[in-house]
Formats: C-alpha cells, structure tokens, sequence
C-alpha cells in the first residue's frame, strides 16, 4: 500500500492522546505508565503517533514542505508498535503503525534521507548485512566446527537463521551455536546456508526501504524452496517478525517459527527436560518484534464501507492487530519450567512491553534516545527487585549489554538460550 491509502488513519486521528500511554487499565504506577519512548523523550505532540499521523497529512495535501525538522520527527522513532497497541484499544478503523512505516517509504523515495541509514543501506547492498563494517564472506564463522547441513548443498526440513546480529556479533554468536546443538540433539533435521545466509531485510524496511526489503525476502524465501525447507527456526527477533508478518505476504507457505516457541514445543512433548537447578530471581522482557508485533499475518482483501454515511465497517471483516497473539506465553513457559529459577515480571510487559530502544533505526541515527529508552527500561527491570534481565532478542541483549557496561548498573544480561543450556 501507499502513503495515500492511509489517508482515513491521518484524518481519523481524534488527538485523544492514548498512543503516548500503556494500557490504562493495566497501569500499576505513574512512574511506569508511559508506552511511547519517543513522546516520552521530547514531551512534544509532534513526536507521539498523532503528531506525526497530522504532519503527514499536511504535507500530502500540500500544506506544508519537507523540512529538516520533520525529517527530524518521522525517523526519532523505534516503530516499536506500542501507539499502535493503545490505539486499537478503542479504536478499530486507524493502522497508525502502518502509515508510519509507509511514511518512511515515501520519504526514501523523495531523497529525504538520514546519513546514518544511507550508510546502513550501502552495507547491506554490498555485503548483504545492515552491520557496518561486517562483510558477507565472515557470515558463516560463527556455525564452525558444528557438522551442520548446508543447505546451499543439501536439503533439509528445518532452516535455522542465525540473522546479523548473532552472526557477526562474537559474543553473542553463542547463542545461535547453542540453539543448532539442542536442535540436533533432539533430532531436528535442521540446517543453515552460512555465508550465503541473507538478511532478512526487516530493519531495512522499517526505515522505509521496502525495494532492499523486497529483494532480500525474495532471495530467502528462494533459496529455502530449493533446499525443500519446511519449517525455518530463528532466534533474531527482528527476523522472526520480518518473516512471520512480511513474508506470508509474498504468498510463501514456509511456516516461520522463534527458536522459544520450538523449545516450549520439545519441553511439552518431552523431549527436551531441564535437570540443573539455577538459583536466581529474573525478569523477562518482551521483545517489541517477537511480541505485540509478531502476530500471524491474515490477509485481507476488502473494502470500506459506511453506514447511512457515518459508521465505517470493513467487508468481509478485517483482521485487527492488536498486540495481543504475539509470542508471550513460550519464553515464560521456559523460564518457569527451570529448576531454582524464579521469574518476577516489570509492570509494563507482554503488549504493553516497553521498548528496549534499538528499534527502527534510532539507534544508528540517534543515540541519545536509544540509551535514553534503555535506561528507563533498565530501571523498571531493577524495581522488580531481579538479579538479571532475559530476552529472546540479539538486538535487545546487546543494547542491554552495553548500556549496563555504560552506567555501571550491577545486572547481568542473558538470552534465554543461556538460561536453557545452563539447566540441561
């Protein structure tokens, strides 16, 4: 769709202000009560959802020009989809996320462009990577010495995608290697294409360069037909959300699945058991693309439609994306099925998780908001009272990581890959 399509979102917005807040009915305290980083950061309207949703209607009804200073606006933003969230609560006929991200797409195809993104982009055109200074040849080092299958030889049932971040990443690749241990211990026929792995082209796309993204879901999407790929297995949030919302779009059929989702099903059938015991207090926080927005795509091809002029409908009904069907209830199955370990939750969790700030692109152009968004993050996670924070996220983790490194704030950081290898 097109920035035009979103038009009815842009003049529907009533400014009713829920898209800066969490869930107000499951608020637990003030201090914990904001949803949106980027509102809460600069406390000006132009940087909430319905800020942005007006200045993009002023500048496709010609009222106003490109500036530096709305340029400035659409891209301090980590698309994490929590507006999108508080909005659906009362309203069923705004996709104010999509029109952001479409937002984006119309500004790139403009040359309205950060220097920051452009280098990102030039990486991923050359070396198939949005890690700036990673170069495709070194992808693959971080399977050696596993005797996995390559699928650019061999054919299999499982693909597993190490993604960028746990490909490049040399302390956090662990987790990626630990994940292809477990699955061929339980017998999973699983296997990997290395150096000749793509990105899956989600980051890309949500800083509006949906032409990468296109051409990178289309190139996966072919290499695991040919290798007669099933089920692909992923531990990068941002990928399993590229692929379980993005893809399906292209008509793929591959069922696309987390790396927790897959041990939650191997504990339930058995086959997978936790003997060791891991005396600590955690805290789980919700990856933005493995929670709120990693629902199933549904697609949808109707119309809208008025009641005697006024009441908007959608024939045939259309699917409403709400937060709510993400990937919650695995991780914490996981996490409550280890032995000694006890996890207490923050108040903003699940749909209403706050954002960890490494999201659309922000922390690449504008690293003050990132550690600003972690920070806070960081701090709700301490009131819990937990000696660690878990995630099932590489981009997560790391920023996590860093900022802890930064502020000296005494946490330990774990992907819940750590936490599963420590209690087998």
């Amino acid at each position: 769709m097109a920035l035009e399509d979103y038009r009815g979102t842009m003049q529907r917005c009533t400014r009713c202000s829920y898209c800066k807040w969490t869930l107000w009915d499951h608020l637990k305290s003030w201090r914990f009560a904001k949803g949106c980083p980027s509102i809460g950061y600069h406390n000006f309207q132009s940087y909430a959802a319905g800020g942005r949703l007006t200045a993009a209607l002023s500048v496709l009804d010609g009222r106003s020009d490109y500036t530096d200073g709305f340029v400035d606006i659409v891209y301090q933003c980590q698309m994490c989809g929590a507006c999108d969230v508080a909005c659906k609560i009362c309203r069923y006929d705004m996709e104010p996320l999509e029109a952001l991200r479409e937002l984006r797409v119309r500004l790139v195809e403009d040359g309205q462009l950060l220097p920051e993104h452009m280098l990102l982009i030039d990486n991923l055109k050359k070396e198939n990577t949005m890690m700036v200074g990673k170069c495709k040849a070194d992808r693959g080092k971080w399977a050696d010495g596993l005797q996995v299958k390559d699928l650019t030889k061999e054919k299999a049932e499982v693909a597993f995608h190490a993604g960028c971040r746990l490909s490049f990443d040399p302390e956090l690749s662990k987790v990626a290697r630990a994940a292809i241990r477990l699955f061929k211990n339980a017998g999973v026929d699983i296997g990997i294409r290395g150096k000749d792995e793509d990105c899956c082209g989600g980051r890309a796309y949500e800083i509006g360069y949906k032409g990468e993204f296109q051409k990178f879901a289309q190139s996966n999407i072919e290499a695991w037909t040919n290798a007669n790929v099933k089920t692909v297995i992923t531990s990068c949030s941002d990928g399993y959300w590229a692929f379980k919302r993005l893809y399906p779009q292209t008509g793929t059929k591959i069922e696309f699945l987390h790396t927790v989702e897959y041990i939650d099903r191997l504990v339930k059938e058995g086959r997978l058991k936790f003997t060791k015991n891991i005396p600590e207090v955690v805290t789980y926080h919700d990856p933005c693309h493995l929670g709120r927005q990693a629902e199933p795509y549904v697609p949808w091809n109707g119309v809208e439609k008025r009641i005697l002029g006024q009441m908007l409908v959608h024939e045939p009904k259309k699917p409403r994306y709400n937060g709510i069907f993400g990937v919650y209830d695995p991780p914490r199955n996981i996490l409550n099925s280890v032995p000694g370990l006890k996890l207490v939750e923050m108040e903003r969790i699940r749909e209403n998780a706050w954002c960890c700030g490494a999201g659309g692109g922000v922390i690449d152009a504008y690293p003050e908001l990132c550690s600003w968004t972690v920070a806070e993050r960081l701090e709700e996670a301490r009131a819990t009272g937990a000696g660690a924070i878990v995630t099932a996220c590489p981009w997560c983790e790391r920023n996590f990581i860093d900022a802890i490194a930064a502020s000296g704030v005494h946490m330990k950081v774990y992907d819940i890959m750590d936490l599963v290898q420590q209690a087998m």
